[in-house]
């Protein structure tokens, strides 16, 4: 009898010796005269339990957390194969961290084979594309429409709206009526992976949302924008997008069906900016990533002039879900404007750093202690900065803040791509305040001089504050910097990046106002 093993192929259970275990597990199978096939999954977004090996049995699969390599001949000894012995974590699906999630978008990662569509198809796969065949453009728009998704690479837009808008873009604008659709996949945020995460376990699942797009809005060919600093996933995903085409998914008569649709895989070149949608635009066509102004928007004047759907990875991929299951079930999850899911990214100092996946609404201090079970340090939390490196600084007293698009805005932060980061209480949130600036000083295009001179001198005037030099002034001066820098920079990196900044010197003034003990040499 086959037994089935399971080691994850993902990028963070590689980095700490999957590979090793899978070589070691199937030498050691072969020795044995045991029959035992590996199979490559992504992972289940339980990071700090990685390499976690999970055993096909008749319960169902059973884990082993933290599995070495040299531990595999014991694990073998102790009916490992049998889901008995050391490390035993039972079923994975009954494991805490896992079972109180609520999976929509990451349903099958960590499940399948990520390059077996017959996986994929034998758990669901394809089922949405397979209903918006039998649909109108315009139904399929106001099915995305009416399950409240919206786009969940930041700004947080209705993605519906912007499938409509790109719909009906007026003709004349069109050469032979082409369309685009652009999946941003240029993942830069700092505490974020869950587009890597996704890509890597589950690609066929990007494949059939950016395929329901292209076909909702008359779009025959799709590019996905991913960022080089990614080659576990370029590689996952080219060799998906090549299978997809093969078995007559992708291409001409998409199912078989009058529909065509292609897609590409382009990498960046590690610019932050160019997660910015404009810019990666330019970059995608060849020229150098920089802002464009708006109007027009890009669902009007895209990519090559065209109207063009850009969204994020994680928005794309939700689509085929919302349309095997319907709008009112999408909607059911969530609150207020904030409905389905939201993967967050727990990162930083923390015990339990991974993705989890659950209904908008959760709070702060379920994800940061209920799931990520504090520091790793065992120091008492101080900060959690949520959002990426734009986002804000919360501090112990906010945690009862729900993750909502909202709730966020109006606790003068922003949810962003759902990363979150943990520090304990030895951050000086003075020194990430000017990390801040300086992030943006390096990482602006230089398009905006509120952006390009802002962050420059931002730097600088922190500096002189934590220097403790002449600081009422200097903080009245960062004040109206910040200001200059929200209202007038032409995209988000210049305009968010006041939201750390003014974060860090409203929840934690003290920092900021540090006595400066001079050094004192021989």
């Amino acid at each position: 009898m086959t037994t089935r093993a399971y080691v994850p192929r993902d990028a963070s259970a590689r980095s700490v010796g999957a590979d090793d275990v899978a070589v070691r597990i199937a030498a050691e199978a072969h020795a044995r005269g045991l029959d035992v096939t590996i199979v490559r999954n992504g992972s289940r977004g339980m990071i700090w339990l990685e390499p976690l090996v999970e055993v096909e049995t008749i319960a169902g699969r059973v884990g082993f957390g933290h599995v070495a390599p040299e531990e595999i001949p014991a694990l073998l000894d102790a009916g490992m194969l049998e889901g008995r012995g050391e490390r035993r974590l039972g079923l994975v699906e009954n494991i805490p961290y896992f079972a109180k999630q609520q999976r929509l978008t990451f349903a099958r990662c960590g499940v399948i084979d990520p390059l077996s569509l017959d996986d994929y198809l034998a758990h669901g796969g394809y089922a949405g594309l397979t209903r918006a065949l039998g649909m109108t453009g315009d139904e399929i728009v106001t099915e995305v429409t009416e399950s409240g998704l919206r786009g969940r690479g930041g700004a947080g837009f209705p993605t519906g709206i912007k499938w409509r808008t790109v719909l009906g873009a007026p003709t004349a604008q069109m050469e032979a009526g082409q369309k685009y659709i652009v999946c941003n996949a240029d993942e830069g945020d700092s505490g974020t992976f869950a587009d890597r995460m996704l890509i890597e376990g589950d690609p066929f699942t990007l494949i059939e949302g950016m395929t329901i797009a292209g076909i909702a809005v008359g779009a025959t060919q799709g590019y996905v924008y991913l960022r080089s600093e990614y080659p576990d996933a370029f590689r996952t995903l080219t060799e998906a997008v090549a299978i997809a085409r093969e078995r007559g998914y992708l291409g001409t008569s998409v199912a078989g069906s009058a529909h065509t649709f292609d897609l590409a895989v382009r990498l960046g070149a590690g610019a932050y900016i160019c997660g910015e949608e404009t810019a990666l635009l330019e970059s995608l066509e060849g020229k150098k990533g920089v802002i464009r102004p708006r109007p027009p928007l890009p669902a009007i004047s895209g990519l090559f002039g065209k109207p063009t759907v850009v969204n994020n990875v994680l928005s794309l991929a939700t689509v085929p879900v919302i349309l095997e299951r319907g709008a009112a079930h999408y909607q059911s999850f969530g609150m207020g404007r904030s409905r389905g899911t939201q993967p967050v990214q727990l990162a930083g100092n923390v015990k339990r750093g991974g993705l989890i996946e659950l209904a908008f609404g959760v709070t702060l201090r379920e994800v940061v202690e209920g799931f990520g079970g504090g520091t790793a340090t065992g120091r008492p939390m101080r900060a959690v900065q949520v959002g990426g490196p734009l986002g804000a600084y919360f501090p112990t007293s906010m945690l009862d803040t729900p993750l909502d698009y909202e709730a966020m805005a109006a606790a003068s932060g922003l949810l962003g791509h759902g990363g979150m980061v943990v520090f304990d209480d030895t951050v000086d949130l003075a020194r990430q305040a000017r990390f801040a600036m300086a992030f943006c000083a390096v990482e602006s295009c230089g398009k905006c001089t509120p952006c390009r001179i802002g962050s420059t001198r931002g730097v600088e005037v922190i500096d002189r504050i934590i220097a403790g030099e002449n600081r009422t002034a200097n903080l009245e001066l960062l004040d109206d910097l910040t200001t200059l820098m929200t209202g007038a920079s032409l995209c988000a990196l210049g305009g968010l990046t006041p939201i750390p900044v003014r974060s860090a010197l409203q929840h934690f003034p003290e920092d900021f106002s540090r006595t400066i003990v001079p050094t004192v040499t021989a």
